[in-house]
């Protein structure tokens, strides 16, 4: 079982998990704070840190200014510090498709997979809000299909520079003055739809051959990206099991279907466990999370994904809603709303209850890991991404409590085995396109 831990909001996985006890708030942009972090995770086993980041403040409503917390550091800086306090776990930094340049992230992503000796990662997204796009140039984001093709184009393109270089073309010898040899060099010489980028790129091949393509995402768009491109993708986690094994089962042909094998793509579907004592106590946590989030901040977190402002419709009156036009958000979201009020009847204030508590899996740790073993075990997942609850204290939490359990039954190893990130996650280095 793969296990990677993921942050996003820096407090946990939910806008107001800092409120939460045990947290750290004051220390979101302090080193100590993500070291910690890393060393708890990789001490448990886990293969990756999963640095999730966007690249806006959501000032779309007041209340997401006053009430989330909004800070993160930038992904290189703080994962290139984390190479030095850590040793084997994997380290996945996300870059946006639509606001990035292929060299500068082949670069970027090349760099970490040296200074980490082999533990880079690259977890790409293609970004989904407006308050993105006005950080660079743009009044909205581009069109869902459009953002697809980019992410596709860039893929190639960072793929092909990072193929740069043969392997062993570049040997110093002092002695007859050769740094490399050009037959060893290969201009990538790309013109596209969205990118002319002629190559090569100034780093010789990473160590991994190419640090290991994350992804996430399960619209039609994202699924056949994850089937062409992806090593490893992060998937809603909430499913029934049969959902979940037809989810599974959906991007592993995908897979085989564009020539690759089935086990080149990982499925790790999201898991955000709240643990107690008792299941009573697990579920009285869930409810701390939901007391602490203002209804307006529900509200307009619902009004952001279904990009329409609610904040004039009554809580508590049965809630309809015209789905047909679509979102330029992101479409997971929109698309469980959407099936949500396919099947039941809501108010608003039920609705934006029922979206909170189906992202979190509330449980004791033997339920969570019997939970997670079975999904394993069934053809559901090959591991899972931990997004907890609270920082740092869910973490901890799961590596004392569930940790041990999935060790004992055999499905986790005790540490991680190897010194790459590839090898502990069982893939194999990919041969350069110029071989």
């Amino acid at each position: 079982m793969i296990l990677t831990a993921m942050v996003f909001y820096p407090g946990g996985e939910h806008l107001t998990s800092w409120r939460l006890p045990g947290g750290r708030p004051a220390d979101y942009v302090t080193f100590e704070y993500y070291e910690h972090f890393a060393r708890t995770a990789e001490r448990a086993g886990f293969a990756a840190l999963f640095y999730a980041d966007e690249l806006y403040v959501w000032d779309r409503f007041a209340s997401g200014v006053e009430h989330v917390a909004n800070v993160r550091p930038e992904p290189f800086g703080l994962l290139g510090a984390l190479t030095r306090s850590t040793e084997r776990i994997g380290l996945v930094a996300t870059v946006s498709t639509t606001y990035n340049e292929p060299f500068h992230t082949a670069r970027q992503v090349g760099s970490l997979d040296f200074l980490s000796s082999g533990r880079a990662g690259w977890n790409l997204v293609t970004s989904a809000s407006d308050e993105e796009a006005r950080n660079f140039g743009l009044e909205r984001n581009l069109d869902h299909a459009a953002r697809y093709r980019r992410g596709a184009e860039f893929v190639e393109v960072v793929t092909g520079l990072w193929d740069s270089w043969d392997d062993g073309a570049i040997r110093p010898d002092v002695a007859s003055g050769r740094y490399a040899d050009p037959a060893g060099l290969h201009v990538l010489g790309h013109e596209g739809e969205f990118f002319r980028v002629r190559g090569p790129l100034n780093l010789p091949r990473p160590p991994q051959g190419r640090p290991v393509l994350f992804q996430a995402g399960s619209s039609e768009d994202g699924r056949a990206l994850a089937g062409r491109y992806a090593e490893a993708v992060f998937v809603p986690g909430s499913a029934p099991l049969p959902g979940a094994q037809r989810l599974y089962e959906d991007y592993k042909q995908r897979a085989v279907a564009n020539g690759r094998a089935r086990e080149h793509l990982l499925v790790l579907p999201a898991l955000s466990p709240v643990l107690g004592e008792t299941p009573a106590r697990a579920l009285e946590k869930l409810e701390e999370i939901e007391a602490l989030t203002p209804d307006r901040l529900s509200l307009d977190w619902l009004s952001h994904h279904l990009g329409v402002d609610l904040s004039d419709r009554p809580l508590d009156e049965r809630f309809e809603f015209d789905f047909t036009g679509g979102s330029n958000q992101v479409q997971t979201v929109f698309e469980g709303v959407r099936k949500l009020m396919d099947r039941e009847r809501f108010t608003l204030r039920e609705l934006y209850r029922t979206m909170l508590r189906r992202r979190f899996l509330p449980g004791t740790p033997e339920q969570v890991a019997d939970w997670m073993t079975e999904r394993f075990t069934h053809g559901a997942a090959d591991g899972f991404t931990l997004a907890f609850s609270s920082l740092p204290a869910g973490l901890e939490e799961f590596a004392e409590t569930v940790v041990p359990l999935l060790v004992a039954r055999g499905v986790l190893a005790a540490e991680l085995p190897a010194a790459t990130l590839r090898e502990n996650l069982g893939l194999p280095v990919p041969p350069s396109r110029y071989r």
